[in-house]
């Protein structure tokens, strides 16, 4: 592992990937060297258990190793590294991330008027809303944070449950859509904000006032990076809160990257899990709402977790 990790290009690469999860080619435009040595550098490090590989369709993903020996050695060269030799990869990483905001932005400013038609091509949209009104309100809800809104579709269904209901989109035409949906459905509790998911504009949860209930409908597969998300919504959860993650199950539809902008097919068990524990979530089990009509290959899964307590937490 050590011997990896020394090689001044493979350092780069592994500190890169402990920030974002990062395809090939992406990588290439940061370290500015070729596809081979790239993939290569890669091959290493993934033989020496710090960094992951997968592929997905047409695009092949990498990601620091977050369990085992791999994970904990990767925590403490990053501890160990030196900022400055950073700043060059941070500040074109910054500039792929934008790159990618860019995109999706354009793509939601250009479909936020048909985004329930789209959305409904996915999967069967009601099974999936019973579902989630079912485990969300079978207990009484004090803060609701919506994370993604959209079209505040989610705000519809749950804030009548809740006490008080937030949405944070980063969208200002999907925030236009929700707050007409809001006014039309006399919603008085429930209010839509402009906001990073990466970076909710919100205090700890911890501190008091946090939510006792977050939700990631049908948002994540959007993200480059949804386990930093998770945590995001973790940092801001109440103690014993709750959240949900409504999202696709692993599947190979390529067309739903080029078409609808889709940044991952679907998620595993494994990878939800994973963002779970590395959250300091307690993984609360899953529900899988399969497709109903003939033609429909995309299959839902409803993953869920709780914040642990004040007692837990110390």
């Amino acid at each position: 592992m050590l011997r990896a990790a020394g090689d001044p290009t493979r350092l780069r690469l592994l500190l890169l990937l402990r920030q974002a999860e990062l395809t090939v080619s992406e990588l290439i435009e940061i370290v500015g060297q070729s596809q081979p040595r790239v993939s290569r550098h890669l091959k290493l490090l993934g033989e020496a258990g710090l960094v992951e590989r997968f592929k997905e369709g047409s695009w092949v993903f990498c990601r620091a190793a977050d369990r085992g020996t791999g994970a904990e050695l990767g925590a403490v060269i990053a501890a160990l590294a030196d900022p400055a030799l950073q700043q060059a990869d941070k500040a074109r990483l910054a500039q792929v991330r934008q790159t990618r905001a860019n995109a999706a932005a354009a793509y939601f400013k250009s479909n936020a008027a048909e985004w329930e038609r789209i959305r409904a091509l996915h999967a069967p949209e009601h099974d999936v809303e019973d579902a989630i009104a079912r485990h969300l309100t079978a207990a009484g809800i004090e803060n609701f944070l919506d994370a993604g809104t959209g079209t505040g579709r989610m705000l519809e269904l749950i804030a009548p449950h809740a006490k008080r209901a937030v949405g944070i989109d980063v969208s200002p035409d999907m925030l236009a859509i929700a707050r007409d949906r809001l006014l039309r459905e006399n919603i008085p509790n429930a209010q839509v904000r402009l906001g990073d998911i990466y970076r909710l504009p919100f205090p700890n949860g911890a501190a008091g006032a946090g939510f006792d209930v977050v939700l990631f409908h049908q948002v994540l597969h959007y993200l480059d990076d949804p386990g930093a998300a998770v945590a995001e919504a973790a940092r801001v959860m109440a103690p014993g809160g709750r959240l949900l993650i409504a999202d696709f199950a692993s599947h190979k539809e390529e067309f739903l990257r080029d078409e609808f902008a889709h940044r991952r097919l679907g998620f595993s068990d494994r990878e939800v899990e994973s963002w779970f524990s590395l959250a300091s979530l307690v993984n609360a089990g899953s529900e899988t709402i399969a497709p109903q009509a003939a033609g429909e290959k995309l299959t839902v899964k409803l993953w869920l977790a709780t914040a642990k307590n004040k007692k837990e937490t110390a």
